[in-house]
């Protein structure tokens, strides 16, 4: 692809003066992926009808923006014990103006590759945290005059229901238009100030959600399998498909006849089982999924809407991989499905505390680089498996029409994975999915045949 070449590089902030000082964040905010997440929006050329210009409609409008969802404009700030504070000091964002030689059509089906990268501004995490701004914005105009909207925001402020609560009204303020859901910035509500109540039943959160992923029958470490060649796929599973593998796992011994498996418990059961064929592990190999599960609605009281802040905690699934392989699709979806059931108000509130009187978050932060020998590891012989199945992801308009492809654009290390809707809304799905070099090619086959 032709090179993108570098403009202007701005710093956005509040359109008005906003409320000013720190606040350490709520748990599920430190523990997990506090990186930047990166994402990129295509458009054709803006049609006659749009009068004005882009960049100075994007970059008024998410001064605007930023006056609302202020927190965005502050930079964290590193406390002891692995936690970290916000401080809303109103530095600001990064926007940056960039263009290219290249069109729209060079980039085929939007298959996320290295090119990717370059549409979205890049975040040098050697440099002091509090130097980085919490969000990065780069529009990138192309020789057929479609633009593209890459966007990076730091997962230690947001998930992605608030990532995308931004965005979006971003999106409204641009066209002229009101504030659909105001902010609820006040993340107090998810600390544990107060005692816990007394449970029936302790939810065991402190063994079951922050214990470290399973490693290779043999192993000591996972050093080697972090620095294993990996590479990225797009793969769509039809509506056909999806109901094939819905018919067989809501027909089997598993099945709760009153509930049935959803998609995601039904896609990520299929593609646990088959990763684990994939990569040829002996039977007796331990292996765990990770779900990452939205709890706005979970605790008590459910959280206002508008939340903003991480409000979702890892789940996770586990198993061995003979069991997962010869017990049928039904007993990986059932393993699942309890996953997610266990996630109740008492298993929030057991984990906060649990956090809270750990000794150092860092044992459960991913905060380091791609291909480094830290953090936690969902590779061979886990995965991750992050459902954006009801994100509000698409149709993000800025007054010159609605994107024509949106998509994660980040190469990320191996069992990484992401299951979308399609944007057609056709009943199909998107699995973009990350795995070593050597797995990717049966991966698929079973993938694809093993239905």
């Amino acid at each position: 692809m032709a090179p993108i070449i570098l403009r202007n590089i701005y710093t956005i902030v509040p359109s008005e003066p906003t409320w000013a000082g720190c606040f350490p964040l709520a748990e599920w905010d430190l523990v997990g992926t506090i990186t930047h997440v990166p994402t990129v929006y295509f458009y054709n050329k803006p049609s006659e009808l749009f009068q004005g210009n882009v960049v100075e409609t994007l970059r008024n409008s998410l001064s605007r923006a930023l006056f609302h969802f202020y927190p965005m404009a502050g930079r964290l700030k590193w406390l002891p014990r692995g936690r970290l504070e916000l401080d809303c000091n109103a530095e600001g964002v990064s926007f940056m103006e960039a263009e290219s030689e290249a069109k729209l059509s060079d980039f085929d089906d939007f298959s996320p590759t290295p090119e990717f990268e370059k549409l979205v501004p890049q975040v040098n995490y050697k440099h002091p945290i509090e130097t980085i701004p919490l969000f990065l914005a780069q529009v990138t105009r192309f020789k057929c005059g479609g633009i593209s909207l890459g966007v990076s925001i730091s997962h230690a402020v947001v998930d992605g229901q608030s990532a995308f609560h931004f965005l979006s009204e971003w999106g409204r303020i641009a066209r002229g238009e009101p504030l659909e859901t105001t902010p609820f910035l006040d993340r107090k509500i998810l600390w544990t100030g107060q005692p816990l109540p007394p449970f029936a039943s302790p939810p065991q959160c402190e063994r079951k959600g922050f214990e470290q992923p399973p490693l290779l029958i043999g192993e000591t470490d996972n050093v080697e399998e972090r620095k294993k060649k990996t590479t990225v796929e797009i793969l769509k599973l039809s509506k056909t498909l999806i109901e094939k593998l819905r018919s067989r796992v809501n027909t089997s011994e598993y099945a709760d006849p009153a509930r049935g498996f959803t998609r995601y418990e039904t896609v990520a059961g299929h593609v646990w089982r088959c990763a684990s064929k994939a990569r040829g592990h002996s039977p007796e190999q331990p292996t765990s999924l990770g779900i990452c599960v939205d709890t706005r609605s979970r605790v008590q009281p459910p959280l206002p809407r508008g939340y903003f802040g991480n409000a979702t905690i890892n789940a996770v699934a586990r198993s061995t991989s003979g069991e997962l392989i010869s017990n049928g699709l039904g007993f990986a979806a059932e393993k699942i499905s309890e996953a997610i059931k266990s996630v109740t108000n008492e298993y929030v509130m057991t984990g906060i505390e649990y956090l809270k009187n750990h000794e150092d978050l860092k044992t459960f932060q991913d905060i380091h680089a791609l291909g480094s020998t830290e953090g936690p590891f969902y590779g061979n012989p886990n995965l991750g498996l992050v459902s954006w199945l009801t994100l509000p992801m698409y149709g993000l308009d800025f007054g010159w029409g609605k994107e024509v492809h949106m998509g994660p654009c980040t190469h990320d290390g191996d069992g990484g994975s992401l299951l979308l809707p399609d944007k057609n809304d056709d009943g199909s799905l998107i699995l973009a999915t990350c795995l070593q070099v050597a797995h990717m090619e049966a991966f698929k086959k079973h993938l694809y045949e093993d239905i």
